[in-house]
């Protein structure tokens, strides 16, 4: 089938307090990402290899359509979620106040979520799935648990599995009031007796023990555990915490230690919110395999422990390649967060989007415009506008096309490109500086990075040679651990260009020597800007010096300096032989004499536009057909001609 798990019901925007240790009501700043368990789990599984598919309703809005673009870019079908035209998204508000306390407040008075609806479960659609995963919280409306029974139904005349996550929540069921989003659990018999009239219908049930004490009606463990067994022939799995988890696929033994074990990860808990929807991810992962139960546990509370390790739900889920490397390599400190290999597989296995071709119109030039006769601030701003434009008429809305461009001069620019597709990269270096300074509006301690769009990569430039003396070193290498520092912790990818030929003289190794540099430090740049080399060895040697260091990069991307088109070309032919290399970053060899021409009025807007539109596709073809004649091994004439000739 064409998918593996179909989750179903809740879907929220986690607005999550940044600060940790103080209450909620002194949060001051809030990370905002895709919550609610079912799609926690369509992302969690997607993370980890699965072909996963969501069934909810986000609202006509902002945020619904976050929900929306964000399991898009998780990999998670997004065909069952609907757009309801009435109501909101669901909101939640949480923090992490110590490690007993997780202060949160469900903002779902007649959500989008919770309208979901008979009709909104498509038939074919159920029957492309292996599993339909539901949690508890939509049976505790008619309207919701009607929606989810269809499902339940749909997906066993199918022939798939079906789970159930009980997910209790006492306040989603009315038991609690809304400063209670905290609390785990309320005895009720309306709750229990909802609850076990639905148990037979799953193969799966999974909960904590408090879980199981309300679906069995009793706070003693062992006769909840019996009390569902008495209604359901499913296997049940039981969290434990810090114990680990166990599964009972017949008879409920006398210990809870009887039965299949997963032990636990001697981890320091951080943030046991979303925990259960990682474990959850994690045990579908290898049940859908096959796994056996010891094994299915060993990935649910792998999965589960760096859940509890980091900060927020879906962000904090383990890839696939970060999982197998957790297990293999086991606990090195029990922070998973502070584990500097752990975070950086976890980063660079879980970026969005995919960028397997860079054709990059780059027009963050400052000083160059500013010194050209006719320039003004404005000027160079309304130029870069005209830029955009042929930016964009060359990407048509394609994929695989960006830009380059500053905020101090081309904010106007920078803006209008926001949500357009393209990739957008941002310079913070001040122009020409050595030993590196940044742009002052990132100030000192590089925290303005904080009001950067995620969508923005940081782009640095530094002038650097392996003979520079240790002084220089020391102080371009301060400045450059600062600003990786702040993008990560902004959630920000970063592109660092080096270019040595402006310092000394250069070799073959000069840019791989450069590169080890950088990765002894600790840094691990998610793009590299090179300079065009003039040798396969070149090439060679700084690719090999990348993937030495860091198998997950982004990639490569060449840079152009101003170097006429047929030169260009050469070098691009040369370029494309390397796999890692996934296209060029070019800017005045684009718009250098267009601009001059523009400034003085010698050249209207439209010339302008279409010249450099000209311009860009002409290189965009060089490039494309050197990567083909690269993969093919075949020559191709148009990789022989000049980006004026294509």
């Amino acid at each position: 089938k064409p998918l593996d798990v179909i989750t179903i019901g809740r879907s929220s925007v986690d607005l999550y307090g940044v600060q940790v240790g103080g209450r909620l009501e002194d949060m001051g700043s809030f990370g905002k990402y895709i919550g609610g368990s079912p799609t926690n789990m369509a992302a969690g599984t997607a993370r980890l290899g699965l072909r996963s598919a969501l069934i909810t309703r986000v609202g006509d809005e902002h945020m619904g359509r976050f929900v929306r673009e964000e399991l898009a870019r998780e990999g998670v079908d997004v065909r069952g979620v609907a757009t309801d035209p009435e109501r909101l998204t669901a909101l939640v508000i949480l923090g992490i106040r110590d490690r007993e306390s997780f202060p949160l407040i469900f903002y779902r008075a007649d959500c989008a979520d919770m309208a979901l609806c008979e009709d909104d479960i498509d038939p074919s659609f159920i029957a492309e799935a292996r599993s339909v995963v539901a949690t508890g919280t939509h049976l505790s409306h008619p309207r919701t648990e009607a929606a989810v029974l269809k499902a339940l139904r749909l997906a066993r005349e199918a022939g798939a599995r079906c789970a159930l996550d009980i997910d209790y929540r006492p306040n989603l069921w009315g038991l609690a009031g809304h400063g209670a989003g905290e609390s785990r659990f309320i005895e009720s018999a309306a709750v229990t007796a909802k609850l076990q009239a639905h148990l037979p219908l799953f193969d799966l049930i999974v909960g904590t023990e408090e879980e199981f004490h309300i679906a069995g009606g009793t706070t003693d463990t062992v006769a909840a555990l019996r009390a569902v067994r008495a209604v359901s022939a499913a296997t049940l799995v039981c969290k434990r915490g810090a114990a680990g988890a166990v599964a009972f696929t017949g008879a409920i033994p006398d210990a809870l230690d009887d039965g299949e074990t997963g032990p636990g990860f001697p981890i320091e808990v951080f943030n046991v919110l979303g925990a259960g929807d990682g474990f959850m991810s994690g045990l579908l992962k290898g049940w859908l395999d096959d796994a056996p139960w010891p094994v299915a546990l060993r990935y649910a509370n792998a999965c589960g422990a760096l859940a509890v390790s980091r900060h927020g739900c879906t962000p904090a889920y383990p890839s696939l390649e970060e999982l197998e490397f957790f297990l293999a390599r086991g606990v090195q400190r029990p922070d998973l967060r502070h584990d500097a290999a752990l975070e950086q597989i976890h980063w660079s296995t879980n970026r969005h989007g995919l960028w397997d071709t860079m054709r990059v119109f780059a027009f963050d030039h400052r000083s160059q415009l500013e010194e050209m006769a006719g320039a003004t601030p404005e000027r160079i701003g309304a130029f870069k506008l005209l830029c955009l434009q042929a930016a964009q008429a060359v990407a048509g809305g394609q994929g695989g096309f960006g830009i380059l461009c500053d905020n101090r001069l081309g904010r106007d620019a920078l803006h209008a490109a926001a949500g357009t597709g393209l990739w957008i990269g941002r310079p913070v270096e001040w122009p020409g500086s050595r030993p590196l300074a940044l742009e002052p509006e990132l100030g000192p301690d590089v925290g303005g990075l904080s009001e950067w769009p995620l969508e923005h990569v940081v782009k640095v430039l530094c002038f650097c040679h392996p003979d520079d003396d240790a002084r220089m070193w020391a102080e371009q290498e301060a400045t450059l651990t600062r600003l990786f520092a702040s993008a990560r912790r902004n959630r920000l990818e970063v592109l660092l260009e080096v270019i040595p030929s402006r310092v000394g003289p250069v070799d073959d190794t000069t840019t791989a020597r450069i590169i080890e540099r950088v990765y002894a430090l600790g840094l691990h740049p998610d793009w590299w800007k090179v300079e065009p080399f003039k040798t396969e060895g070149a090439w060679q040697a700084a690719c090999d010096a990348i993937l030495a260091h860091d198998p997950h990069v982004r990639g490569v991307v060449v840079l152009g300096l101003d170097a006429p088109a047929a030169e260009l070309a050469q070098s691009f032919a040369l370029a494309a032989r390397q796999p890692l290399v996934k296209g060029f970053a070019v800017g005045r060899t684009i718009f250098g004499s267009v601009a001059r021409a523009w400034m003085t009025g010698e050249l209207g807007d439209a010339d302008a536009v279409e010249e450099m539109r000209r311009r860009f596709a002409g290189l965009c073809a060089v490039w494309d057909a050197a990567r083909r004649e690269a993969r093919s091994g075949a020559p191709e004439e148009a990789g022989r001609m000049t980006p004026q000739e294509a």
